[in-house]
């Protein structure tokens, strides 16, 4: 939860006259719901996109407070977060919850980035693959593993963002291999040719070595993106 209409538009003016040339890698900020109209203004017709940090499983209704998909949809977007370490542990989403948001993103005509994770006491008892597994088995259980194929899985080791510590790239690829995995034993298919970002403190000093690994497709970025030259130097490791 950060931002505000003069700093963003510092934020992005920077990042736009930064950016590699278009097509060269693919980029996208996900900006609070109050900002997505600056966004949707400043970043119409520039090869940065935009998206959201959450929706409402709900279409319409009398549900105070939430944004549904079409709302999102109104300001341009072309993806939503669902299923964010952050949305999971305060706002209590659970699979359930996480798989019917990501259905509505889809139907809205959305890309979700679904997000899955594991905390430091489930990776101290062994059960990573069993936590982050099930994360996505409840989606493509609810949804369908074809779904995918119109999908960004990201995974964000919540024992690594925000606490000082960090995953190798290694313990990173170890995970990402596991999911792409798991899709395949679905749809060998769609596991190849689904993007999976890594979401654990991603950094201009570790981004080049983490996008190395052979499943780490590119990276969701936290703290780092809010500083124009951290982003962009990342967004440059990606190539």
């Amino acid at each position: 939860m950060f931002g505000s209409l003069a700093g963003n538009e510092r934020l992005l003016d920077a990042v736009l006259a930064g950016l590699p040339a278009s097509g060269a890698v693919e980029a996208a900020v996900c900006v609070p719901f109050p900002y997505l109209g600056q966004a949707q203004a400043r970043l119409s017709g520039t090869a940065l996109m935009w998206g959201a940090q959450n929706l409402s499983q709900h279409a319409q209704g009398a549900f105070t407070g939430e944004t549904s998909a079409a709302m999102i949809v109104d300001f341009g977007c072309r993806y939503v977060i669902v299923g964010h370490s952050e949305r999971r542990s305060l706002f209590g989403d659970s699979d359930a919850v996480v798989a019917a948001k990501y259905d509505a993103a889809l139907k809205a005509g959305l890309t979700p980035i679904l997000c899955l994770g594991e905390t430091l006491e489930q990776r101290g008892s062994g059960i990573t693959n069993q936590v982050v597994g099930g994360q996505l088995d409840a989606v493509m259980d609810a949804c369908g593993v074809a779904t995918l194929a119109r999908a960004v899985v990201a995974y964000e080791p919540v024992w690594a963002i925000g606490t000082g510590r960090t995953a190798s790239p290694e313990q990173a690829q170890e995970v990402h291999a596991m999911i792409r995995a798991r899709i395949a034993s679905r749809d060998g298919a769609v596991a190849q040719g689904v993007q999976i970002l890594y979401g654990g403190s991603v950094k201009p000093q570790n981004a080049r070595e983490i996008f190395a690994m052979a499943d780490i497709d590119g990276g969701l970025i936290g703290g780092a993106s809010l500083v124009a030259g951290d982003f962009l130097a990342i967004i440059t490791a990606a190539l």
